[in-house]
Parts: C-alpha cells; sequence; structure tokens
C-alpha cells in the first residue's frame, strides 16, 4: 500500500498508509480479531510444542505473540516482518544471504555490531568487506559494481551522516546486488526505506521500537516473498528466535512509539540549537531528525570522560532510544573507527522536560571548559 504522504524525515508532519497516520497504525496493528470478550491485548503465548497438524508445530517455528509483533512492525515499514533474539542476530542473518567471496559494501562509520562482523567473516575468508564514506554517493555507487551486498545506515552511527538511499539502491540493483538499511536510528515514523525500494529493513528493536530498555530483540523486514521465505527459514534452522514474553514488550512498546520519537525529537532540535553556543563544544552533528545528537569536546578524550560522570539525569550507558536519556563516549570502544573523534560523545535524547535535560547537561560541560 503506497502512502499518501511522505514529508522529508524530521518535518513534523504525520506520515500516513491509506487512511491512517502511522501513530495509529502503532497503536492498532497487530491486535486481536474483535470478538465478544476476546482480550484487547494480544496474549503472551508460553509454548515450546503445539498440537500437530496445524501450521507452527513446534515453538522454533512460530508463536502467535511474535506474530502479532510481526504484523504491526510490518504495517509501519510497509513489508513483511521477522523478529530475532537481537539487532545482531538480524544482522548475521542478512550477512549470510552473501556466497563466499562475495563482497558486502558498507558504511565506515556504522554500529560497532556491523562492523565486528563484517571483520570477522573477512579474517575467516568468508566474504570481502568495502568500507566507504557513504556521504560520497559517487564513491558508493562505484563500489557497488563489485559488490553482493549493499549496507546502509542513515543516519550512521555515531557520526550522524545522510547517504542518498534512491541512488546507492539504484546502482547496487543495477550491478545485481540487494540492499539493506539499519533503519534503527530513524524509525518507520520517519524514514521508510522499502519505498525507497531498498530489499531489506533491519532494526535493532531493542531501541526505540522497544523504547524502555528492557528488551533485546531484532527485525528484518521485506516486501520481497522469496527473501522473506529464505531469512525464515534460516531462523527455523539457527534458532535465533525470541522469546513470547520479549516480544510482548516489544509490542507494548511499539504502542508509544510515535510519542516517544515525537517528544525526543523535539528535545533534540531544542538541545541542538542550545549546544551551538556551548564553548566545551567544537562541534554538534545532528541530521535534522530524531533524537540521536553527537557532540564533540574541543578538549577531547578526557573532557568527554569527565563530561559523562558529571550528569545527574543522563546516563552514562551503551544503548540508546529508551525514554531516559543516556550519554557514551564512542572511542571507549576499541572496535569504534578510528576516524570518529577522541571527543565525540554520543547522546540519546529521551523524553524528561527539556529545562531538567538542558540544566544538568549545561552544568556538566560548563566543567569541560579548558
Amino acid at each position: 500500500m503506497a502512502a499518501d504522504t511522505t514529508p522529508e524525515p524530521g518535518s513534523g508532519s504525520p506520515r500516513r498508509l491509506g487512511t491512517l497516520a502511522l501513530g495509529t497504525l502503532a497503536v492498532t496493528a497487530g491486535r486481536p480479531d474483535r470478538t465478544p470478550d476476546a482480550p484487547l491485548n494480544t496474549p503472551i503465548t508460553m509454548a515450546a510444542t503445539y498440537v500437530a497438524g496445524g501450521e507452527v508445530e513446534y515453538g522454533r517455528y512460530g508463536n502467535p505473540t511474535w506474530t502479532a509483533l510481526e504484523d504491526a512492525l510490518g504495517a509501519l515499514e510497509g513489508g513483511r516482518c521477522l523478529t530475532f533474539a537481537s539487532g545482531l542476530a538480524a544482522v548475521a542473518t542478512v550477512l549470510d544471504l552473501v556466497g563466499t567471496d562475495g563482497t558486502v559494501v558498507a558504511p565506515k562509520h556504522a554500529y560497532t555490531g556491523t562492523i565486528m562482523q563484517l571483520a570477522d567473516l573477512e579474517s575467516r575468508g568468508r566474504m570481502k568487506a568495502h568500507l566507504v564514506d557513504i556521504t560520497d554517493t559517487d564513491a558508493v555507487v562505484a563500489a557497488c559494481a563489485d559488490a553482493s551486498l549493499v549496507w546502509l545506515e542513515s543516519p550512521t552511527n555515531p557520526a550522524l551522516e545522510i547517504a542518498d538511499i534512491p541512488t546507492i539502491t539504484a546502482a547496487a540493483h543495477e550491478a545485481g546486488a540487494y540492499v539493506v538499511v539499519d533503519n534503527t536510528f530513524a524509525t518507520p515514523l520517519l524514514q521508510r526505506p522499502l519505498e525507497d525500494g531498498v530489499d531489506l529493513v533491519v532494526h535493532s528493536a531493542t531501541k526505540y521500537l522497544a523504547g524502555h530498555s528492557d528488551v533485546q530483540m531484532g527485525a528484518i523486514l521485506t516486501r520481497d516473498d522469496d527473501l522473506y521465505a529464505v531469512l525464515k527459514g534460516r531462523r527455523d534452522l539457527v534458532g535465533a528466535i525470541p522469546g513470547p514474553f520479549e516480544a510482548w514488550l516489544t509490542l507494548r512498546g511499539l504502542r508509544t512509539l510515535h510519542l516517544r520519537v515525537e517528544r525526543a525529537q523535539s528535545n533534540a532540535q531544542e538541545l541542538v540549537r542550545r549546544l551551538g553556543e556551548h564553548p566545551a563544544l567544537s562541534e554538534v552533528r545532528y541530521p535534522g531528525f530524531g533524537g540521536i545528537v553527537s557532540i564533540v569536546l574541543a578538549q577531547g578524550e578526557m573532557a568527554a570522560d569527565l563530561l559523562s560522570r558529571k550528569t545527574k539525569i543522563w546516563v552514562h550507558a551503551t544503548s540508546l532510544g529508551g525514554v531516559e536519556s543516556t550519554l557514551e563516549r564512542r572511542r571507549r570502544w576499541k572496535a569504534e573507527a578510528a576516524t570518529i573523534p577522541d571527543g565525540l560523545v554520543r547522546l540519546s535524547v529521551g523524553v524528561e522536560d527539556i529545562e531538567d535535560l538542558w540544566d544538568d547537561l549545561r552544568d556538566a560541560l560548563d566543567g569541560c571548559v579548558g
């Protein structure tokens, strides 16, 4: 079903599918049928074994609670959904599509789990990884010529760079490559890559989709029925399945996705406006939409580490996308790209009161001025 309106990410205009806004779909999709005395919410089905003769047969092949979540997320992204035990399980399943000696083109700045998986596969002779500057569209298009799979993040993690998804997708398809977009940062409320022709969308549902820092979950979405069948077959065989309770929690979190993203984005945009004038910073990175901001401390690594210890509301933590605001110096991880500044701190802006967030962050930054 084609979207009736497609504003630019972060424009503030409601996204719609058919007659319904995406926020309405987040609330209504994946509900049980409206029969008398039916539960309003999909129950948790705790079952490893099913009575034979049906479509499921065994707990590794399906679960009604997964199905409800997959229906809801599929409606939001505009494709068929498969859920996984974690975001990295979803990443690994997609990379498994690449044949021996195939080449994966990916951003040099990307989620470290993805980069580490690519490095591991390359070190074992399983595939080749070609890391690119995703903002150099001409260079990415040229790299597509030898690619089996083109992996995109937009915005990238943590540099917050934007890719020209339609142009790169067209070039990749001309070369016979699949295209996947990790849509974790933008969420389907701000960006729907399947509408740009990409083959696959990946989410760490641990982040914005679940939204409360209490679930690990991954998802893959596609409009290609053949790809869906292959990926489901891999999930069935490998067993990287979500737990029913985790699926239920993710679905419950999804119901407020539009409210949380709207508030986080509003807070982030106001913080960016204020941060631009703070003397402790040499750079503020923000793609114009979403709830992730990256700042670079002028005094480098020590100042960035000091900032993470000084805040009282902002929590020093490595994940993101929850209702609470978190921050982290990304280069504390050895796997982070060397081209990420030592003083870069990634901010995941939550839904707290903006004045409280600003006061806490400003006071901590005041102590980082050289």
